[in-house]
């Protein structure tokens, strides 16, 4: 019976290793842009990972030919929408400080919504049942982080005219 148990949890190591080495690049991906930190220096993005994977393994036995890498990227973008409420004083909107990234300009929600469609591909149904809004709001945040992308609002003329002075400083 033990010999058993320790063949049946070697083989549930073992599926879950395989999972990890396919998805935890791609995942880890997702949760930086989320995130919005530098590729080289994401500790919250490796967090979000890390409880992702840590959920996915501890429902492993009851997937039942559901997708794993599905239910990591359901947990990575519920867990990144949890917190970001939280930090943001009960909102994901606009928040004060803007991370580095290049969706850095982003709201958080923005970003979410953004990468859920744009890279993972995910339909805007089920974006909108993930997250509790209806299809239309989807589609509307993700059409303005999209324009906001691809048309960055220009930089106040004060801070412009201080990263020239800056540059100029710096140039022997």
């Amino acid at each position: 019976m033990r010999e058993r148990h320790a063949s049946r949890s070697a083989h549930r190591a073992g599926e879950f290793e395989a999972f990890v080495a396919g998805a935890a690049g791609r995942l880890l991906h997702t949760a930086t842009l989320l995130t919005a930190e530098p590729p080289d220096d994401n500790p919250h993005a490796r967090r979000l990972l890390g409880l992702s994977l840590a959920h996915t393994y501890a429902c492993w036995d009851r997937l039942r030919g559901e997708d794993p890498y599905d239910l990591a990227r359901q947990y990575l973008a519920t867990r990144f929408a949890r917190e970001a409420w939280h930090r943001y004083r009960g909102g994901l909107g606009r928040s004060r400080r803007h991370p580095a990234g290049t969706l850095g300009g982003l709201a958080p929600q923005e970003r979410l919504i953004l990468v859920l469609r744009l890279y993972e591909g995910v339909a805007e149904e089920q974006t909108a049942a993930l997250l509790g809004l209806p299809v239309e709001r989807v589609r509307t945040i993700c059409d303005r982080a999209t324009a906001t992308l691809l048309h960055p609002p220009a930089r106040p003329a004060r801070r412009a005219a201080q990263a020239e002075a800056e540059a100029k400083a710096a140039t022997p």
